[in-house]
């Protein structure tokens, strides 16, 4: 549920701090006061798409941050992805140069964590949902969103694809024979000719290291003898001197302290000096003069360099080529191997049956169960005999949809009979229609909180009081916020906030309060009686609210 949203400078909005409980709470206000961009912020804390025209003139940055009470599954989802999991605050900064910045719990997060997130919490109908309602893959989409099937739609999906692929293969496996045998002949040779070598990651560079070891072999003996001999051999050795010289010194120190720290440096450096001598006897017995070793080592740089030039590498990047290559043999190979891929294809397009025809007999079940809800609904809302259906026609071959197409059709407005949706409902009527499927479509979603912005544009009346109470029904079982212009509809709520615009220093700034009970009586009886309110129009106001 969602517990409080902090908005700074986004559009319209100087600053807002709204907190919302349980149940139904309405937003209302005049046009161009700034209803719906309230929703619109909630949004982009929820993942949707930054833009920059979003941050108020003239500030440097938008700021939204809502918080939600923390469900176990939430909590789940936060320790899964790695994020503090002691609250739930969602929090979206965007620049007016265009940055878009996300944070869950404080921590950097990217915008499609927020929306995975915000998948959970929050179900968002638009007051134009009703005109997506018209295309045939969203009306698919409710179809299998309504039943559960989205995952099992999903599997479909990469079936189809997998056996497509599979089929093209085979069919260019079946015209190009000749070419693809070609091809593999000269990958043998390729591959042969590498694996020959045998080139290895990381050789090169201590290939490299060894030849110039052994090219300078000599000059390398040469330079560790003459070390030693000024380090610790002949009259005048450094180790010699020095070690007199540390003797004088420490006796010199027992008659005067002060030179007690001289003493200490000099035996330290005598113990590193010996260090020396000793690492450089052992590297002059290892260094040798072995000319065929260095003739061996050239050779094979040249072998290297030779192939690396022929595939047009760098030496370091033979064996990514000899795997690549060997890839390519294996898969040329397969698609040789014509009835092999027949096997895999007929497999392939076995398993997508299998998992199709699944989905279409749940696609059944859940067109029933959905159609009557749907056409319960439709009758509350005052569409008379209105009967809601939905037609699955099959697609021959399939697709990677399934075997069928959704279409949902009205009969019992014009005519009894069943007709294409766009072609039945008049504006108003596919409001209510939206509406009807929005509330049915809502009790099975698993989110806690439903916002409905303008969804009942095109009703008025009696129609108004049952959205209301439908609303109100809705607001029992989960938290529902509703930006609405009836005031049938907003009498309904257990909250009501409204929504005004002042102008400062010439800017548009968009305000909210929480109404009492005798603001909400004023709200009503303006949104009743537009302009000039009367004593009529506020004892009908309270007349709607049960306050009399």
């Amino acid at each position: 549920m969602l517990l409080r949203l902090t908005i700074r400078d986004f559009v319209v909005v100087d600053r807002l701090e709204l907190e919302f409980g349980s149940g139904f709470t309405a937003l209302t206000g005049e046009t161009g006061a700034g209803k719906s961009i309230l929703i619109d912020a909630l949004a982009l804390a929820l993942g949707e798409r930054a833009d920059p025209g979003l941050v108020r003139s003239g500030k440097e940055r938008a700021e939204i941050a809502a918080v939600f009470d923390l469900a176990p599954a939430i909590q789940a989802w936060l320790q899964e992805q790695d994020f503090p999991a002691d609250e739930l605050l969602l929090r979206r900064v965007v620049e007016a140069g265009g940055r878009s910045r996300a944070y869950i719990n404080g921590s950097p997060a990217s915008a499609q964590q927020l929306k995975a997130v915000g998948d959970m919490l929050v179900d968002i109908h638009g007051q134009h949902a009703h005109q997506s309602l018209l295309r045939a893959d969203a009306q698919r989409e409710l179809l299998d969103a309504h039943g559960n099937l989205v995952p099992l739609a999903e599997e479909v999906a990469l079936a189809w694809k997998n056996w497509r692929e599979l089929t093209e293969r085979l069919e260019a496996a079946r015209s190009g024979i000749k070419a693809s045998e070609e091809e593999r002949e000269m990958l043998a040779w390729q591959i042969q000719e590498l694996e020959k070598a045998e080139p290895d990651s990381g050789e090169w560079a201590e290939l490299e290291a060894e030849q110039r070891r052994l090219a300078h072999a000599a000059n390398l003996i040469e330079g560790a003898q003459y070390a030693l001999s000024v380090l610790s051999e002949g009259e005048n050795a450094c180790d010699s001197m020095l070690a007199a010289v540390a003797g004088r010194v420490a006796d010199m120190a027992e008659l005067d302290e002060e030179l007690a720290e001289s003493c200490d440096i000099l035996r330290s450096v005598e113990a590193e000096i010996s260090e020396v001598i000793s690492l450089l006897r052992r590297y002059a017995g290892r260094v040798e003069l072995d000319p065929a070793r260095l003739a061996e080592v050239e050779a094979r740089q040249e072998t290297l360099l030779a192939l690396a030039r022929k595939h047009r590498v760098e030496v370091e990047r033979l064996p990514e080529v000899l795997s690549a290559l060997q890839e390519r043999f294996e898969r040329l190979s397969e698609a040789a191997d014509i009835e092999a891929l027949v096997k895999k294809a007929d497999h392939a397009g076995a398993h997508y049956h299998d998992l199709a025809g699944r989905l279409s007999e749940k696609r059944q079940e859940t067109a029933l169960q959905l159609a009557k809800a749907v056409s319960e609904q439709m009758r509350q809302l005052a569409l008379g005999n209105g009967r809601f259906e939905i037609l699955l026609s099959a697609r021959e071959g399939g697709s990677a949809n399934g075997n069928e197409q959704a279409e949902f059709r009205i009969a019992g407005l014009a005519d009894d009979e069943a007709r294409a949706l766009a072609k039945v409902a008049s504006g108003g009527e596919l409001s209510r229609i939206s509406l009807a499927l929005q509330v049915v479509a809502s009790r099975n979603a698993s989110v806690p909180t439903l916002i409905f912005d303008e969804v009942d544009v095109g009703i008025g009346g009696g129609v108004a009081e049952i959205v209301g109470r439908l609303l109100a029904r809705l607001g029992e079982e989960r938290q529902v916020l509703c930006v609405t212009h009836l005031p049938q509809v907003a009498a309904r709520a257990t909250q009501h906030w409204q929504v005004s615009k002042a102008v400062h220093d010439g800017k548009v700034t968009s305000c909210m309060a929480l109404l009492d009970d005798a603001s909400r009586i004023e709200e009503i009886a303006r949104m009743l009686g537009g302009v000039e309110m009367t004593s009529t129009t506020r004892q009908h106001a309270k007349e709607m609210l049960g306050m009399e």
